[in-house]
């Protein structure tokens, strides 16, 4: 009797460690990088991932968010803003323009924390990052990346998906809780 009671937990054991691994594998699968069109002569940016998660550990720390465009003056700069739903506005990125009218922009950890996670980054005792919530993110939904050159009126549009943290990322922010890496504070 009593192995048969440890057959039973040994089973559940294994179906949550499957479902575990499972939701784990999914929450990483992505489409594949866009990349630009060589064919378009003017302005074009596309931006990598298509989908960003507002999953607050993984975004500020493992989510490479990378802006890429072609057909622009050299020598110029641009920045790039993300217009959203409620009137959202978050200014993401800066790049020079290549001599071969190109630019890449990277999204740096701390712009991603204050503007799009909208909150502020500390230190412990240790001298390790903090990152301190105080308000909500911007708002799940479609946004508009838009290029904006400095220098002259070109311009030019990608869409980006910004939806809401997955299973995994609400853990590993519930992990950043208690081990005082994100800390929760009331509004501003």
């Amino acid at each position: 009797m009593f192995k048969q009671k440890g057959d039973g937990i040994l089973r559940w054991m294994v179906l949550v460690s499957f479902i575990a691994l499972s939701l784990f594998i999914l929450s990483g699968c992505s489409s594949p990088p866009k990349t630009l069109d060589r064919s378009v002569s003017g302005p074009q940016v596309i931006g990598n991932p298509e989908t960003l998660r507002l999953g607050i550990a993984k975004l500020a720390k493992k989510t490479n968010l990378v802006f890429e465009g072609a057909g622009f003056k050299p020598g110029d700069s641009i920045f790039i803003t993300l217009l959203g739903p409620n009137e959202t506005k978050a200014i993401v990125a800066e790049a020079p323009i290549q001599p071969d009218g190109t630019f890449k922009a990277v999204v740096p950890p701390l712009t991603k924390v204050m503007e799009i996670l909208r909150g502020d980054i500390t230190f412990n005792d240790k001298f390790e990052n903090v990152i301190v919530i105080s308000q909500p993110p911007i708002p799940e939904g479609v946004y508009t990346a838009k290029v904006t050159s400095m220098l002259s009126n070109l311009t030019a549009e990608t869409k980006l998906n910004v939806k809401g943290p997955t299973v995994i990322d609400s853990l590993t922010d519930w992990l950043g809780k208690v081990t005082g890496k994100i800390q929760y504070k009331q509004g501003k």
